[in-house]
């Protein structure tokens, strides 16, 4: 191995701890914890260390939200991998997304508030995106339905997940029954989209 090469595996070793110790600072105490100075001190580095491998604070927590992104993808990919049918590959990461929320309230916020750029966010979320538009087609396809716009339908899905998962923070919900209502909610667009794939709804 070259001394470049081992020299970047370092780098990118200490880059990930310091990601990791962030994450669990985060989860601990919340995002008004997550400064470059506590972050430095809890990996036991100086502040300038940390800027090496980070330009300011809003690139620590994209490194954050990055992540969090990536993990909730796996979560929703691993739920649709088990299901049977072409519909609960659909609604089966439906739960896992709501799920997530419940079990990292801390970065679940960070990742769906303006502490990032929203062109960073969104970019940071694209796995997601591409994810969701997938199964929507293989479902859509299996239905012989042709969705308007897939991207679109993706949206409107994630918005009403989104809605759904806050509020599975009121102890008058909670995430169990946020997770059933979730799946409710997709059954009904599922509907939708099959009777109206067009978008050409009756008038009201």
């Amino acid at each position: 191995m070259s001394t470049g090469t081992r020299r970047e595996r370092e780098r990118a070793t200490v880059r990930e701890s310091m990601v990791a110790v962030a994450l669990a600072l985060l989860e601990r105490e919340g995002a008004a914890a997550l400064t470059v100075r506590r972050v430095a001190g809890e990996v036991e580095y100086t502040a300038p260390v940390v800027y090496q491998h980070f330009a300011n604070k809003q690139a620590l927590l994209l490194a954050l939200v990055e992540v969090g992104y990536e993990r909730l993808r796996e979560r929703m990919a691993a739920a649709a991998r088990t299901a049977t049918t072409t519909d609960d590959r659909l609604l089966a990461p439906t739960g896992a997304y709501v799920r997530f929320a419940g079990d990292n309230p801390h970065l679940y916020a960070l990742m769906n508030n303006t502490a990032v750029d929203p062109h960073d966010r969104f970019r940071a979320a694209a796995p997601i995106t591409r994810l969701v538009v997938d199964l929507m087609t293989g479902w859509a396809a299996e239905h012989g339905v042709v969705l308007a716009s897939p991207v679109e339908a993706c949206e409107v899905a994630w918005g009403t997940l989104y809605g759904i998962a806050s509020l599975g923070q009121l102890d008058t919900i909670g995430f169990d029954r946020a997770a059933h209502l979730a799946d409710r909610a997709l059954r009904a667009l599922m509907l939708t989209w099959r009777t109206h794939p067009d978008g050409d709804y009756p008038a009201a």
